[in-house]
């Protein structure tokens, strides 16, 4: 304790997170960042302390654990986490750290634990809902106290959960922004990715491609709205592709590759027409009007799936929304018209693990997930042929900022020269940058929400 001030006990933790709060509000200004947020470890541990605990963090999808005692091991920022199907039918998602002596009760990526999960260390044994089931020989736990101990309680789960159209998402925080708060009208990006299914439903298609990025994740994050560096960054990838077909004289029907690859040439226009929807809490999309998505060819007997399951008039409405990259602050991005999700893992301030999954459309042509899985092969793959130009730039971008030629980051297009309103929809050109500094504006509110900003101290 350090001391009294007025009656009220000040903590060296207090004077310390109003330190850090202090440090964070100075690294973010209206048209700029500072490039500590990428490099500093202090800020990555800050991140993995009060951001990915405070706010709503992608686990997994329901199909990945459809029966009891399935389970799917993967973190929240850097705390490892279990999802689990409880005995209810419900999806869990508890701490993957036993009670006892903190050894982590599952290291497999996928299993069955049967109906009960049993520590590899002492056999402690807990029910899929983390209640603590059976120590052996607890007759050694009699007048110790054990039973009134947070660790008699079993294995800890996350402090909410909360399961959207099959999505899992947790909140670390005990206390905290509701899952309907800070998603608002985002989650129409995910209902419509869900709803190109003529069941409502998707499946997920096997395991993610996973490969790591020597870099920061909010680089990734910010990259899915970036819409002046396709034309530019790409040329030596799509636009070979695009080069090499022009000079065959452009057979038709176009395979379904290059449908893919050459919409990432598309002119700056193109993408200025698009338009960038941004909403509250760091969430946006790019393709508000079209995407690069929007001229694959139909597959055959699809809309007519989708018109018996909707009627003609609302299957076509689901099918034209072709929205490009939907952002979910602070780590996904979504993609409806193929069905990807895509999940930016913090390991480090210049380290992250990238997993690129695909879904099935329940009772829809299978010539949709080959496509799809054709897309995540060519783009996302560690043997892609698009993602390595954006790996090369963000490596470049890790090892550029730790120059002192200059500090701030700029994020400074199509700024209005005063600060923004973040709190509303808005929908704007489509090469902004305005979605970057909304990510920054959550950013910097969700990295200071649960630190001591009262004059009594409460929190």
């Amino acid at each position: 304790m350090d001391g009294d001030a007025g009656g009220m006990t000040v903590t060296k933790a207090d004077n310390q997170a109003r330190a850090d709060a202090a440090y964070i509000a100075q690294l973010i200004q209206p048209h700029q960042v500072h490039r500590d947020v990428y490099t500093s470890q202090t800020v990555f541990d800050l991140e993995m302390q009060h951001l990915f605990t405070n706010v709503w963090v992608f686990v997994g999808h329901d199909s990945q654990t459809p029966k009891h005692g399935d389970y799917f091991t993967t973190q929240i920022g850097t705390q490892p986490v279990i999802q689990v199907r409880h005995s209810d039918g419900q999806i869990k998602v508890l701490h993957n750290r036993c009670p006892h002596k903190g050894t982590k009760i599952a290291i497999d990526r996928t299993g069955n634990t049967g109906t009960f999960f049993r520590c590899p260390y002492h056999a402690w044994s807990f029910e899929t809902d983390g209640a603590l089931k059976a120590v052996p020989l607890d007759r050694g736990y009699e007048n110790t106290g054990f039973r009134t101990t947070a660790n008699a309680g079993g294995i800890k789960p996350v402090g909410s959960v909360h399961t959207h159209r099959g999505f899992v998402f947790a909140r670390l925080a005990e206390t905290g922004i509701s899952f309907d708060d800070f998603f608002q009208d985002s989650l129409s990006s995910l209902d419509n990715m869900v709803d190109r299914s003529p069941e409502g439903q998707l499946e997920i298609a096997g395991p993610p491609l996973r490969y790591m990025h020597k870099c920061n994740w909010k680089m990734l994050v910010e990259n899915q709205t970036d819409t002046c560096h396709p034309m530019v960054a790409h040329q030596s990838s799509a636009g070979t592709a695009v080069r090499i077909w022009e000079e065959l004289g452009n057979p038709e029907p176009k395979p379904a590759a290059m449908q893919i690859i050459a919409p990432f040439m598309s002119p700056y226009e193109f993408f200025e027409d698009m338009g960038i929807r941004t909403w509250p809490n760091g969430h946006g999309h790019t393709g508000v009007s079209h995407s690069i998505h929007s001229d694959y060819s139909a597959i055959p007997g699809y809309f007519e799936a989708m018109s018996a399951a909707y009627g003609e008039a609302r299957a076509k409405d689901i099918l034209d929304e072709n929205r490009h990259n939907t952002i979910y602050f602070p780590n996904i991005m979504v993609k409806g018209p193929i069905q990807q999700l895509r999940n930016f893992i913090p390991l480090g301030p210049d380290k992250t693990l990238v997993e690129s999954y695909i879904y099935r459309l329940v009772g829809a042509p299978d010539e949709l997930l080959a496509r799809t899985a054709m897309y995540n092969r060519m783009i996302n793959a560690p043997t892609s042929i698009v993602g390595h130009d954006d790996l090369e730039m963000y490596e470049r971008a890790q090892e550029g900022l730790l120059s002192d030629g200059l500090e701030w980051v700029n994020l400074q297009r199509l700024f209005p020269g005063t600060a923004e309103d973040f709190s509303t929809e808005t929908v704007e050109n489509g090469t902004t940058e305005r979605q970057m500094r909304n990510q920054f504006d959550a950013w910097k509110t969700f990295m200071t929400t649960s630190m001591p900003d009262r004059k009594d101290g409460k929190r």
